[in-house]
């Protein structure tokens, strides 16, 4: 699940969805959208569609439990000049420390500080 560099840019070509529902009636099979029931099978469906291009997970519970599975290589953040006084958790509600590298990243943006850590195994 990484790589070196990232074009921003490009659409996404595939939507792996993590849910326990079916996929919805009437759905246009020709959707980039692909319906898994948890997150080792959207890791591994997300891998296979992509062949040698990055995958990317969203932070919150699912990126908390790819996290927790040991699925993910790097955790990549945006720090921006706001303080929000409630929210979401960034990983949702991680039950056990995982710790991080130092950052191999980060980058100045304008108003913005790109992160990015290697996942310590």
């Amino acid at each position: 699940m990484s790589q070196t560099s990232y074009d921003y840019t490009r659409p996404v070509d595939h939507m792996v969805l993590v849910t326990h529902r079916p996929k919805p009636a009437g759905w246009d099979p020709e959707a980039p959208f692909h319906f898994v029931d948890g997150v080792e099978a959207a890791v591994a469906r997300a891998r296979e569609l992509a062949g040698d291009r990055i995958v990317e997970v969203a932070a919150g519970d699912v990126g908390g439990q790819v996290l927790a599975a040991g699925l993910a290589d790097e955790v990549r953040m945006d720090v921006v000049p706001v303080v929000f006084g409630s929210g979401k958790r960034y990983f949702g509600s991680v039950h056990a420390q995982h710790l991080l590298e130092d950052p191999d990243a980060a980058v100045q943006g304008n108003r913005v500080l790109h992160l990015r850590y290697r996942v310590r195994r």
